[in-house]
């Protein structure tokens, strides 16, 4: 039997491994778990996990680490389909059901369940029709079936030969900013799977039902879906593997769709927001015509603090996603893998390793790219340490230099300590140098109460949510005795909400010193702001859905005023602070 062998003791060993045997440290396999594809015929081999994979396995089963996570709980009904009664989408699809009050999907119940009754799970709101692939009624061009990974393939399996950056192509759907975050994510061991829980596979309890983990607006959440997979000709139409038996990105990305509603609503986004979801980091944006001075190091300094990066052409009004004759793609999202400096007959020189999510479609064709005559003054093991090859894979090495005149927008996701310690309870891998401070606070913006407006509509300006905040700075002995600050407003639930015609409020921040002699205490009137200039601001109102701004400023006390750009725009927001120093907010 193919996948596995069951017998009539399978379940009572199955569950003393949960509690006892854990897992086999040399296959990373659960320890006499009921191989349940076998049951329902549909093949299936192992997960290949790597170290870190087993490890964090191992404390799941065990039970010697619990997430902090909660069920994903959909949206009602009224949430989807353009407002329609009911929430089908419109025409003759089915309303999809609402859960109840205090009802959620727990994945393992859920599991358990269809295992015993041996059946396979099948999401009621999530449904395997029109409706989870669109809230525009719009017809996809080929007939879609929803196949199970076991349709699809003989022996399909859920993570196969360790997860990589290459398990990720883009299919039919226009969402290669998520595709760009996801290749970050391969990239951590430890912080793909907080992501992709790695207690399940197509062999270990086996049900057609998994389950992924994502950051939303300041909580994780457990999304819980089926394995049908919308697909066309026997082939999967959206995000795949390179490998016709690897499912996790397909999954992932379904899961993630489910977060948001429809397939459709990824149409379109920037890597920061996946970034986010994926690591409940903060991202910042970089113009790189206007970047700061020491923007090499600051990236260098990222990749030692486990930040994740993406980078991007601005888009041709005229086309989309336009090639240039130098292989790069207009308007299109790329992932930054690595840096490295190395030594040349020309002396050292800084790389930088970029993929695009297309795979093998388009690459860089410049100085360094793949069997460029500039690596053959590279010694060979150091070519070898850099993991190069010369493979149309979309993965490319050029200079920093070349990317700084090539790539206009780049996107640092900034991890902070509460991702780094739960990673350390999971695995023992700790961070080799400083984590951030953070403080995070929710608001809303409520028309006629607290949506004043930015400072041009000075006159209610001061209506607005505002946030204290003390500055610290965390090495007295720097020479310039200045702390680094990123101020970061988020606003929530906007792209839930496309499918009522609703999308981003511009909305941008002020920040006035208020430190001794400076301000008044208590909130902050309009006299105040009649009289006072801002210290630091946002660079623009724009209707992006997170306005980041880093500072470097003197430590010290200050309020934020987060707002939109026009007074009576309504929508809730979160404001999260960064800092190298110290931080007390309220």
């Amino acid at each position: 039997m193919n996948g596995g062998f069951v017998n009539i003791i399978g379940n009572l060993i199955g569950d003393a491994a949960h509690k006892f045997l854990g897992v086999d440290p040399e296959t990373g396999r659960i320890i006499g778990a009921v191989a349940g594809n076998v049951i329902f015929s549909l093949g299936g081999k192992d997960n290949s996990l790597g170290n870190i994979g087993k490890i964090i396995l191992d404390n799941i089963i065990s039970g010697k680490f619990r997430r902090d996570v909660n069920p994903f709980v959909p949206p009602a009904p009224s949430g989807f389909g353009g407002g329609g009664g009911g929430g089908g989408g419109g025409g003759d699809r089915p309303p999809r059901p609402a859960l109840r009050e205090g009802e959620v999907i727990d994945f393992y119940a859920e599991r358990d369940k269809c295992i015993q009754e041996r059946r396979l799970y099948e999401d009621p709101y999530f449904p395997a029709d029109d409706s989870s692939l669109s809230y525009s009624n719009k017809r996809h061009s080929k007939p879609v079936q929803w196949l199970r990974p076991g349709e699809l393939t003989k022996e399909p399996m859920l993570i196969a030969e360790g997860h990589s950056r290459f398990d990720v192509i883009q299919g039919e759907l226009g969402d290669c900013w998520l595709l760009a975050a996801a290749a970050n994510l391969t990239l951590r061991d430890e912080l793909f799977y907080r992501v992709v829980p790695p207690d399940q596979s197509f062999t270990e309890n086996y049900a057609g039902i998994f389950h992924f983990q994502f950051w939303h607006y300041g909580k994780w959440v457990d999304v819980v879906i089926d394995d049908r997979l919308p697909s066309a000709d026997g082939e999967l139409l959206y995000m795949h593997s390179a490998s016709q038996s690897e499912f996790w990105s397909a999954l992932l990305e379904k899961a993630y769709a489910k977060l948001h509603g429809t397939y459709e609503a990824l149409k379109g986004g920037t890597t920061s927001e996946a970034l986010e979801d994926f690591t409940g980091g903060l991202t910042e944006f970089i113009d790189l015509h206007q970047s700061p001075p020491n923007l090499m190091q600051m990236m260098l300094r990222g990749f030692e603090m486990g930040s994740l990066f993406g980078c991007s052409i601005e888009a041709d009004p005229n086309q989309w996603e336009a090639r240039l004759e130098n292989g790069l793609v207009k308007g299109h999202a790329y992932s930054i893998t690595g840096m490295r400096v190395v030594s040349t007959p020309n002396g050292d020189i800084c790389l930088v390793r970029i993929r695009n999510p297309w795979g093998n479609e388009q690459e860089w064709n410049g100085p360094w790219s793949d069997n460029s005559s500039e690596w053959q003054g590279v010694p060979d093991d150091v070519k070898a340490d850099m993991g190069l090859k010369y493979e149309r894979d979309g993965e490319f090495w050029m200079s920093f230099d070349d990317y700084m005149r090539n790539f206009e927008k780049m996107e640092i996701c900034n991890l902070g300590p509460d991702v780094m310690n739960e990673v350390y309870q999971m695995t023992g891998v700790k961070a080799a140098t400083a984590q951030w401070a953070t403080n995070t606070h929710d608001g809303a913006w409520i028309r006629n109460q607290t949506a004043g407006g930015c400072r041009n509509y000075i006159d209610t300006f001061a209506a607005n949510p505002q946030y204290r905040v003390t500055l610290t700075d965390s090495d007295p002995n720097d020479d310039d005795e200045l702390c680094t600050v990123i101020f970061a407003v988020l606003q929530k639930y906007r792209r839930e909400m496309k499918p009522m015609g609703l999308d981003n409020v511009p909305i941008g921040f002020a920040v006035y010193n208020v430190s001794s002699g400076h301000a008044p205490s208590g909130k902050l009137s309009t006299d105040f702001f009649q009289s006072t200039k801002s210290t630091m601001r946002s660079a623009a109102f724009v209707n992006l859905k997170e306005m980041v701004g880093r500072f470097r400023v003197p430590p010290g006390d200050y309020v934020i005023v987060p707002s939109t750009f026009e007074p009576n725009e309504e929508a809730e927001f979160m404001l999260r602070i960064y800092t190298n120093g110290f931080i007390e907010s309220e």
